[in-house]
């Protein structure tokens, strides 16, 4: 008889912070986080997107979900010699003149972004603060020094991200 092999806490939680992105509202990047409590137990998870009932990035609803890079393959010759043809997702040629410029604020101006991050969408998942002290934050990215900020005046103890982990 071959014994199952049990996966450990961080691979477990993990696993379902990835399940969890997959529900993501994004054209760019689908982020997944699970909080888990000091008993290992689920208290809240969430996923990058526009508010519930709001605006939609997958809808084409958000400025950098309707203008960016997508590489057609087989169509013109690229610098590695490789066949392929670059163009914008709303259908121009790339670069896209209505396209966000790199490096510009996802929080004010024409790129504004109408996502909430994964991270804060799980802590307003919760519905019992006094479950955060000592919990553990699993997210499929490394969070960004915003979340990181926000989420460090919290009681979560520990954040950990493929790669990386504070606590």
């Amino acid at each position: 008889m071959t014994l199952a092999v049990r996966p450990d806490w961080d691979t477990w939680a993990m696993g379902i912070a990835q399940a969890v992105s997959t529900r993501g509202d994004c054209t760019r990047r689908q982020v997944g986080a699970v909080l888990l409590d000091e008993g290992h137990r689920v208290i809240g998870c969430g996923y990058n997107g526009g508010p519930a009932g709001g605006e939609s990035c997958l809808a084409g609803e958000c400025p950098r979900g309707r203008h960016y890079e997508v590489v057609r393959p087989h169509l013109i010759a690229d610098h590695a010699g490789k066949e392929c043809m670059r163009e914008c997702a709303c259908g121009t040629e790339w670069p896209c003149p209505q396209a966000v410029p790199p490096g510009s604020s996802y929080d004010t101006g024409p790129g504004v972004c109408v996502a909430v991050h994964a991270e804060m969408n799980a802590l307003l998942d919760v519905s019992d603060r006094r479950r955060l002290v000592g919990a553990t934050m699993y997210i499929t990215e490394q969070p960004c020094g915003g979340c990181l900020k926000i989420l460090k005046n919290t009681e979560i103890r520990t954040f950990v991200w493929p790669g990386g982990r504070i606590g």
